[in-house]
Parts: structure tokens; C-alpha cells; sequence
């Protein structure tokens, strides 16, 4: 196909993920009103699991073979179990502002494990792009919100362990790179990654509550509307599976360099999201701290 609407095709699908991937602190905070955090990151994996590893055999991806079962049990990890776990638990306690806000630094995060890794010094011009964006994550991170201002609490431990579980989630990311290095497909990775961290955190689902009690669905999962569980077949299904096929479909068709740079319109929708849909209102450190590490994120990866 040729002409102009087929070329805007993997630009329009970019944006459709970045506001699917903006507003998960967003649905994820309806998902914990009602259901233990716990058990929500675990559903989420294990909801993602199901979809997942069908997916994979019917796109005929075959698991990683030999040594490359090690990046991909890193990447699986970090990015299905450890990253879930504490985003869940850490959104909870945080407002989704600060939680998208926090994200927000996963270019960069990624960044600072590949330099490591690769031992190579990444330009001037990145390391002040990262000054400012770090800049920014401390004053969010913080600056608290007066008592009695009618704004949604976002508290220290909160933000503190939504920015540990990027740290995890950008691990995973550079985990997941080294096998695309070595020729493995970036969707192979996702798909048998969360296959695999769903039967690792199945098996806990039993011991995250009280079974039989009123409160639990004959004694295996908690009771909630249809509204919160909605939430969680979101970002098990549509954050995690539709979301990286459509993401990495828009970059096949549309390049790597023209469409990457559209994440960093991410974090604006989750924004736009919270401000609607929960109610959150921006405070003046928050309007700051946008600006910084929205702005320090440019910066480094401005070429």
C-alpha cells in the first residue's frame, strides 16, 4: 500500500500505545481500590500468561534455546514478576500522576544499565539530560503535598517503590536487548517471558488472601466489581500483550528512530488520565517536576 494514510499507519498506532501505556497507573490504581495489590500484580502476569503463550505458538516463536534461556529468565523476572509486584503494590500508595511521572525515567534507566553493561561512556549531553530528569524524581519524589489541599496523597513509600520497580522493569529491558542482539524475536521475548513468570507466580495466588472467607469468590479470588477486574484484564491483556505487539509493529513499519521518540509523550497521557478519570489535580512541585524530567529526558536522547 502506498500514500499518505498508510504512512501515518505506525504513527497513529504509536499513539494509541502511548496512551494505553499512559494511563496504566491510572487503570492500575481502579484495580487496587478494591483488590489487594498482591493480588493484582500476580493476576496480572498470570491473566497475561494465558493469552500469551498461545500467541506465541500461534505466531509458530519458538522459546530461546540454550544459553539464551538466561537473558530471557532475567528479563521475565524483572519485567512479569519483580516489576508488577512492586508497581502494583507502590501505585496503591502514590497518586497515578507521581507513578507516571516516575516512568517517565525508563528511557534513561535503560540507559544507564546498557552504558554499564557495554562499558562504553555515553555523550555529555546524556549525562545532562540525566542531571535534570534525576533532578526532577527527587523533587517529585520529595516534595509532599500539604495536608487539608484536597489532593490525592501520594506518599514517599509510594513513589520510592514504583521507581525501584522501573529500575527492575528497565533491567528487563536491557535483558530483553541482548537477545534481540543475538537474532531472537523482541515479541519471542515478551510472549515466553510472561509465559514463564506466570508459572512462577501462579503457584502464590493461594497464600495472598483468606480462602473462604465472605470476601473471596469460593475461596480463590477476592470479590470486586466488574469495574476493577476489568481493570486488571486491562494491563494483563492489553497493556502487556496488544500494547508490545502494536509497539513493536509501529517501529518495524515506521522505523526505530522516527517513532521511539514518541514515548516520550507517555507520561502527558497518563497526565491527561488521572486528571480525568480519577480526579487528580497537578500541584505547582508536580508542574516543576514535569517540566524537569520530561526536559532532562529530551536532552539525553536529543541527537
Amino acid at each position: 500500500m502506498t500514500g499518505r494514510g498508510p504512512a501515518w499507519l505506525p504513527i497513529g498506532a504509536a499513539l494509541g500505545i502511548m496512551v494505553l501505556w499512559g494511563g496504566t497507573p491510572v487503570v492500575t490504581k481502579l484495580a487496587v481500590r478494591e483488590i489487594d495489590p498482591i493480588v493484582v500484580g500476580i493476576m496480572r502476569t498470570v491473566l497475561g500468561g494465558l493469552a500469551a503463550a498461545p500467541l506465541a505458538l500461534l505466531l509458530r516463536i519458538p522459546p530461546p534455546r540454550g544459553r539464551l534461556w538466561l537473558p530471557l529468565a532475567l528479563s521475565g523476572f524483572c519485567g512479569f514478576i519483580a516489576f508488577p509486584l512492586l508497581f502494583t503494590v507502590g501505585q496503591r500508595m502514590t497518586s497515578a500522576m507521581h507513578g507516571g511521572l516516575i516512568l517517565a525515567m525508563l528511557p534513561i534507566l535503560t540507559g544507564l544499565y546498557a552504558a554499564g553493561i557495554e562499558r562504553r561512556l555515553p555523550a555529555r549531553r546524556w549525562w545532562l539530560g540525566c542531571a535534570i530528569a534525576f533532578a526532577g524524581e527527587i523533587l517529585l519524589i520529595t516534595g509532599r503535598t500539604p495536608e487539608g489541599t484536597g489532593q490525592v496523597e501520594a506518599s514517599l513509600l509510594g513513589d520510592i517503590l514504583v521507581l525501584v520497580a522501573s529500575l527492575f522493569a528497565s533491567m528487563g529491558y536491557v535483558a530483553g536487548a541482548r537477545l534481540a542482539q543475538a537474532s531472537y524475536p523482541s515479541l519471542g521475548t515478551t510472549l515466553w517471558g510472561i509465559s514463564a513468570a506466570s508459572l512462577v507466580v501462579a503457584p502464590l495466588l493461594p497464600f495472598t488472601g483468606r480462602a473462604g472467607d465472605n470476601g473471596w469468590l469460593m475461596g480463590l479470588l477476592p470479590a470486586a466489581s466488574p469495574l476493577a477486574w476489568g481493570a486488571v484484564a486491562f494491563i494483563a491483556w492489553i497493556t502487556s500483550i496488544v500494547g508490545y505487539v502494536g509497539w513493536y509493529w509501529a517501529l518495524a513499519r515506521g522505523g526505530i528512530a522516527r517513532i521511539g521518540t514518541i514515548q516520550f509523550l507517555q507520561p502527558l497521557s497518563g497526565l491527561v488520565l488521572a486528571f480525568f478519570l480519577l480526579g487528580e489535580r497537578p500541584t505547582i512541585v508536580l508542574a516543576v517536576a514535569t517540566v524537569m524530567i520530561l526536559g532532562g529526558v529530551v536532552i539525553a536522547w536529543r541527537r
